[in-house]
């Protein structure tokens, strides 16, 4: 939920994604079960902004990335960029859109191709979305993009096992950067990473958006980066938002259960307040997910409403948006 008389660049509406399940190599079952990796997620994000969405592993955090640009098309529901319903524009308009939109992976290493130079890398999508390019002119972007994340231009005639952790994922960021995109969504790209360069991507990350006026879906499981660096945080369960709202807000008040667990892996909320218990058991399979509340199977205040009937989201404080039956 953006803050009254804020505009969105990317929003999500309704938007579910489900995978059936394949029972062998070569063949799926047909009316078989599914696995139910996004379900119903409305998210807006606004321009300039950086959107923290953060859960465990398996919530549906990378699907969703994916589906904001549409790398893979929604079971149900809408995308929008820039007001433009991106669900319903055919693959000329969806080429296009590439340029608005790129990703940044979580593991430099496997996400850029080794038998290619650094120059190489970073000259491909240069070719594809600008095809008028001359050669040095190419030559010329490639150098400009390794300075502007922190590299030598020389450097372009490396190859990736020639770098380290740290200069392999600056390239992953230029790569993203080539074709001037508005929205960027990083997909933990700092996990692969020491504590120290991870500082140093972070800072980077920063920097970059103030200088372009980037807009970053930030993926992660690291709350205390997420609190640092983003605006707003999206709290994601078994592919459903189960709390929204600002960095500040729910870090000094979570108020759904699942989100207060996260928190209480990390740090104490409020010292003047008893601790919340700590997250237990195991994360549902998405295949076959609790009935009502997907939590509540692990909710110390799960009560008979939460197993038969799913909350629907609502505002508890302004712009702070949760889905539960008993938010604190």
């Amino acid at each position: 939920m953006l803050a009254r008389g804020m505009t969105a660049l990317v929003s999500l509406d309704a938007v579910s994604k489900r995978y059936a399940v394949k029972a062998s190599l070569f063949a799926t079952w047909r009316g078989g079960p599914e696995v139910q990796a996004v379900s119903d997620v409305d998210l807006a994000i606004a321009p300039g902004e950086i959107l923290g969405l953060v859960g465990e592993s398996g919530s549906g955090k990378s699907t969703l990335g994916r589906l904001a640009l549409m790398l893979e098309p929604p079971s149900a529901g809408s995308v929008r960029f820039d007001g433009e319903d991106l669900t319903a524009a055919d693959e000329p308009r969806l080429r296009a859109f590439r340029r608005s939109g790129q990703m940044v992976f979580q593991d430099p290493q496997s996400s850029l191709n080794r038998s290619l130079t650094i120059g190489r890398i970073l000259e491909s999508p240069l070719a594809v979305h600008h095809r008028g390019m001359s050669r040095a002119q190419r030559r010329a972007r490639i150098a400009e993009l390794l300075e502007l994340v922190g590299l030598r231009p020389e450097m372009a005639s490396r190859y990736p096992h020639e770098l380290s952790g740290g200069q392999r994922q600056r390239v992953g960021i230029a790569r993203a950067l080539a074709i001037e995109p508005r929205f960027i969504v990083l997909d933990e790209p700092t996990s692969a990473l020491d504590v120290s360069i991870q500082a140093q991507i972070v800072n980077l990350l920063v920097a970059l958006r103030e200088r372009l006026s980037l807009t970053y879906l930030f993926i992660s499981h690291d709350l205390r980066l997420v609190r640092y660096l983003c605006d707003r945080i999206a709290v994601m369960y078994l592919g459903r938002i189960v709390e929204q709202g600002p960095a500040a807000e729910i870090w000094a008040r979570p108020r759904h259960p699942y989100t207060q667990a996260l928190l209480a892996a990390v740090a104490e909320i409020d010292p003047a307040r008893p601790a919340p218990p700590r997250l237990g058991g195991e994360v549902p399979s998405p295949i076959d997910p609790p009935s009502g509340c997907a939590f509540h199977p692990r909710c110390p205040r799960a009560e008979s409403r939460c197993r038969s009937e799913r909350p629907a989201p609502r505002v508890l404080a302004p712009d702070v948006v949760v889905a539960c039956h008993a938010p604190s």
